[in-house]
């Protein structure tokens, strides 16, 4: 079966891009772990394929999945999530400057303002909760932005087709990273985004076990540049990592009203808890953007942020005696993952950002699992209990 828009994404995780192999029948995608392809006569296919680089067929099986669950005519898969923000960036030429939402993951600042600025790019990062910040910030050399929406660790909500229509009437390109929705929860596409993008290593595989990044789009002249430039700079997956993405996918619909579930569950236990001082969610009406998360979100994800009161001594406390959650950076698969973003994925932000932000050393995040959530609740109890 090939891309389509007339099923559901709970039919398209399991057959998009996956029809049974024409050799043997097979139902389920092999692994094609051939890095070479035979040739009839020079230079003439014996397929479409002709070296594993520019084009393999679990990887094929793999992106076209992908492309059918976020309503887009094409995908391209990278090695991670960097590799495909490192792809994306190469669209741009010297001089040209890039707005990036201010609480962004860690990684993406990092090869911002640590790498791709040594190439003579710009960047500048803003609140993107409201538009007048992008406003000001845009000039006529402003090409490309980015957004997370949630952000990483905050879970910052942006209006996506308000920021799309803007970006559009200057020119210039939208990248959301959808991340933390994953494609069962929101379409950026159908928002307007040009280009949407995902670390797979987290929601759609699901199991902790594949590093990789994909992108989708419904622009013909961005696939064009994109697919020359994954063919170019060669931060492809490997073909058994598409086939583990592929596998996972197939149960992303079931899992995220899982995850959702549990959230939903954890946040009404820690709003009551006296050693707690906020919770933040989208789902949440107490979250400040929550009008905007119910316009453009189909739920509300598996990611929730707390503050314990009092100091790093407290949240050390606690983490450090967590027992189900295991302490450990990541987030998406269907163990539930804790972590203390100033010192662990947020570590690389200078201290000053992360103050200005709101990453403080009592900020918790969360990526809840699909475990009971009796568990998950009296794990969280005893250790709030001892902080």
């Amino acid at each position: 079966m090939t891309q389509s828009n007339n099923y559901k994404i709970g039919t398209n995780v399991i057959h998009a891009g996956q029809s049974a192999d024409k050799n043997t029948g097979a139902v389920i995608v092999p692994i094609s772990l051939s890095t070479t392809f035979l040739q009839p006569s020079p230079g003439v296919l014996h397929s479409e394929y002709d070296y594993s680089r520019s084009g393999n067929p679990t990887r094929k099986a793999f992106e076209e999945c992908i492309a059918a669950c976020e309503n887009a005519k094409y995908a391209l898969s990278f090695a991670s999530g960097l590799a495909t923000l490192t792809t994306i960036t190469h669209l741009l030429k010297s001089g040209d400057e890039v707005i990036s939402i201010d609480d962004v993951y860690g990684g993406t600042r990092r090869y911002f303002t640590r790498v791709a600025s040594n190439f003579d790019l710009k960047f500048s990062f803003v609140d993107l909760s409201t538009l007048d910040d992008l406003k000001n910030a845009f000039t006529d050399k402003t090409k490309l932005v980015w957004i997370e929406t949630p952000t990483n660790p905050l879970l910052k909500v942006a209006d996506i087709k308000a920021v799309a229509d803007y970006v559009h009437s200057r020119g210039a390109t939208l990248v959301v990273d959808n991340t933390f929705m994953s494609p069962y929860f929101q379409n950026p596409l159908d928002l307007g985004a040009d280009i949407v993008m995902h670390s797979v290593t987290k929601y759609i595989n699901g199991h902790s076990d594949c590093v990789m990044g994909v992108l989708a789009t419904n622009n013909d002249e961005l696939y064009a540049k994109l697919k020359f430039l994954q063919n170019s700079i060669g931060a492809v997956p490997s073909p058994f990592d598409c086939f583990l993405a592929l596998r996972g996918l197939k149960t992303l619909h079931i899992r995220m009203e899982a995850h959702q579930k549990n959230a939903f569950a954890i946040c009404n236990f820690l709003e009551k808890h006296p050693k707690v001082e906020r919770v933040i969610y989208p789902g949440l009406p107490s979250h400040p953007q929550h009008e905007i998360c119910k316009r453009q979100m189909k739920g509300f994800g598996g990611m929730v942020v707390f503050f314990v009161k009092g100091s790093i001594d407290q949240s050390r406390a606690f983490l450090e005696n967590i027992k189900l959650f295991a302490l450990a950076e990541s987030l998406g698969g269907v163990e539930s993952l804790i972590e203390l973003p100033s010192v662990m994925t947020h570590a690389s932000v200078p201290a000053e950002e992360r103050a200005k932000l709101g990453i403080s050393d009592t900020l918790i995040r969360l990526s809840v699992g699909i475990e009971d959530i009796n568990d998950l609740l009296a794990d969280i109890s005893q250790a709030l209990d001892k902080c």
